[in-house]
């Protein structure tokens, strides 16, 4: 559809609760559907290609969220940030995006339990210092929307696809 036709191409933010905590889950959602969005169709090995000096490809900003995901409201732990930018070469594209949406599904069955944006993000290691809920999902929408952007670029790059 070309650029001057007057439609909008991209889907609008969305239209949430009043509440805090549905407001920032609302952005969050949005944001996660828009980049896995990205990457579900991408064509293989373009997907893998580096559209950056740095190497950063489209199924690896995928695979580095997944991982941001797990590990700030999961609990997992993270041994090499710089190693979760990189799918591994047997994976698919279709497996990413599952791991990626599962991973997200799980978190929010845990956003589900908080009532309290105050408090702890609830982890399986009750030892480990957590952050709020409030702050970890502020961060998620940070973290999730600047890599949505650089999606964005990766994705016309390889294929001109633009939008949501």
């Amino acid at each position: 559809m070309p650029a001057t036709s007057g439609r909008r191409r991209d889907t609008p933010p969305p239209r949430t609760g009043n509440t805090e905590a549905e407001v920032l889950r609302g952005f969050l959602d949005h944001l996660r559907a828009g980049v896995a969005a990205k990457v579900e169709d991408a064509p293989e090995p373009q997907v893998r290609t580096a559209g950056a000096p740095s190497g950063t490809n489209l199924l690896g900003l995928l695979t580095h969220l997944t991982a941001v995901e797990a590990a700030t409201f999961l609990g997992a732990h993270v041994a090499s940030w710089p190693a979760t930018f990189r799918a591994d070469p047997q994976d698919t594209v279709a497996e990413v995006v599952a791991r990626y949406r599962d991973t997200v599904d799980r978190a929010n069955r845990i956003l589900d339990g908080c009532a309290d944006l105050g408090a702890p993000v609830p982890h399986p290691d009750p030892g480990r210092r957590t952050p709020s809920v409030r702050w970890a999902l502020t961060h998620m929408i940070e973290e999730t929307g600047r890599h949505a952007g650089h999606a964005d670029i990766l994705r016309e790059q390889i294929d001109g696809v633009t939008g949501r």
